[in-house]
């Protein structure tokens, strides 16, 4: 069997502000020390109920944050920028189930750092159904047939998770307070938590059903201002809605629709602010 493990970093343990997250800032070696560790928890614990094959996909910002020495030794890692699929690169068909380690709630909720994709993002949406990371990645994983098996972050993520897909196993590490202050474990009780979750997760994972995309999907994206809209209908195929700064795609399937995402996220980013 062969497991996908797909890390971000907001939603590790004790982590409660973009300080602890930034590799600029001078929190950040000692978060991606706690992210390394809770991602080999999970990681190991798969090795130990007879996983085969883990593959690892750093997940956040630049991708690279992960200590690849501190991880099993039998374990394989995704690591840098800049990938087709981000978050998802390398899954496929292959694989048994998935796991998100660290991960947050989407834009539009409450929740620690909770954002979609980029900062400059309300709301996505694939047709009707609001979406954030977390979702987008399992539609990902549902049009391969993979099912998400266990999201772990914090209390608003898990909350997320289980309104998408029925029977999942979620491990919340911190509750949130605010957007920037948590309640959270120790790292500690965090390892006790996460390992026992996994398992949880593998010997539930017949239950739970991939979240199977719809076909010829359409994208919607609201930016935060009219700029990034406007940056982001520069790619062809797309659509901004009038008087709004909403900007539609029609894909032909989820993993288009993916890649526009991205294109369209990393074009309002070029939005300046004077």
């Amino acid at each position: 069997m062969k497991l996908y493990v797909s890390v971000d970093m907001e939603g590790i343990t004790g982590l409660a502000d973009y300080t602890q997250v930034d590799s600029a800032k001078n929190n950040y070696e000692r978060g991606r020390r706690i992210m390394t560790d809770e991602a080999n928890y999970v990681i190991t614990e798969a090795f130990n109920q007879g996983f085969e094959e883990v593959l690892v996909n750093d997940s956040h910002s630049k991708m690279n944050n992960l200590m690849i020495e501190y991880l099993h030794p039998d374990t394989s890692l995704i690591t840098g920028d800049v990938k087709p699929y981000s978050m998802v690169e390398g899954l496929d068909e292959s694989y048994a189930g998935a796991i998100f380690v660290g991960y947050h709630a989407r834009a539009s909720m409450k929740g620690v750092m909770s954002h979609s994709m980029f900062f400059n993002v309300r709301n996505m949406f694939i047709n009707d159904v609001v979406v954030g990371e977390l979702g987008f990645n399992a539609y990902v994983a549902g049009y391969y047939g993979v099912p998400v098996i266990m999201v772990a972050g914090d209390d608003q993520a898990a909350k997320e998770a289980e309104s998408l897909i029925p029977h999942i196993t979620t491990a919340v590490v911190k509750e949130t307070i605010t957007r920037s202050a948590v309640k959270s474990l120790t790292p500690a009780k965090a390892e006790i938590l996460l390992k026992e979750k996994t398992v949880q997760a593998i010997e539930n994972k017949e239950r739970v059903k991939p979240l199977v995309p719809p076909e010829n999907p359409v994208l919607k994206i609201e930016f935060a201002n009219y700029g990034q809209a406007e940056w982001a209908a520069l790619m062809p195929g797309t659509y901004l809605e009038e008087g709004t700064t909403i900007v539609q795609f029609q894909a032909k399937d989820i993993l288009e629709a993916y890649r526009a995402m991205l294109v369209m996220t990393e074009l309002a980013s070029r939005t300046s602010y004077c």
